[in-house]
This record gives C-alpha cells, structure tokens and sequence, in this order.
C-alpha cells in the first residue's frame, strides 16, 4: 500500500503492541482500538464502566485529532465489551460524543481485552483533504 503513514500523538496512549496509534492513506484514517487507559500513566482509568467508555473514546478523539480530524468524521466503531451487558451504557455516552447521523457500528462481545480492560473501541475515520496532515 503507497502513502501509509503513521500518526503518533501523546495525548493518547502509547501503542502496548507493534502496532500504530493509527495509519493514514489519502484521506482515510484506521484508528487503532483504545482501551481506557490514562495517557500520562499507561494505567486503565479508575470509576465505573461510563467512565471507562468516555476515557476510550476521549483517547480516540485525541488520536482523529493528530490525524486532523475530530470523533464527528469517524465513519465506523467497532465496540468489544467482555460484558453485552454494557452496551446501553455504550449507547449512553455515544450520544454525549456523537451527533446524527452517528458512525456505522459493530458490537462485539468478547472473552477479555488487553490489560483487563472491560472496553476497547477501533474506528475508522474519513476527513475532508482539506485537512489532511502533510
């Protein structure tokens, strides 16, 4: 694949893994799954499962935003939780991040996440050329 760069910001955590925070090509952006950690501590956030939830899709947005685009141009969520049971809540702060017409979605349930987490988000981001990175 030709023009496949990485974004890299510290405003969300650092890759656990060989992979990217996210890779641009032309103007499609994959965002990488986000787990809710703290950036400046690498360590899962402590509260309830909503705030989980905002901390994965605050580290998303930090990400789109070192991509040059915001949560508003992500086109497609895929949502792994280890308990469906949290999927109202998903829907819940989904609608505090998102405005109509909301991303495409998938939601997964799975057995565990990295580092216990009970949540992971990845997205799939489409931004005007306009704003692309150089």
């Amino acid at each position: 694949m030709t023009n496949k760069t990485p974004v890299v910001t510290t405003q969300a955590p650092a890759a656990i893994g060989t992979y990217s925070q996210a890779i641009k090509t032309g103007n499609t952006v994959y965002l990488s799954g986000q787990i809710p950690l703290v950036p400046e501590t690498m360590e899962i956030i402590t509260g309830d499962i909503k705030d989980m939830i905002q901390q994965v899709l605050d580290n998303l947005n930090a990400v789109a935003k070192a991509a040059g685009g915001s949560l508003a141009d992500i086109v497609k969520l895929n949502v792994y939780l280890t308990n469906l049971q949290h999927f109202a809540l998903v829907n819940e702060v989904m609608e505090k991040n998102f405005q109509t017409p909301f991303p495409a979605r998938a939601a997964v349930g799975v057995a565990e996440l990295p580092k216990g987490a009970p949540v992971e988000i990845d997205a799939i981001m489409v931004i005007d050329d306009t704003r692309l990175l150089p």
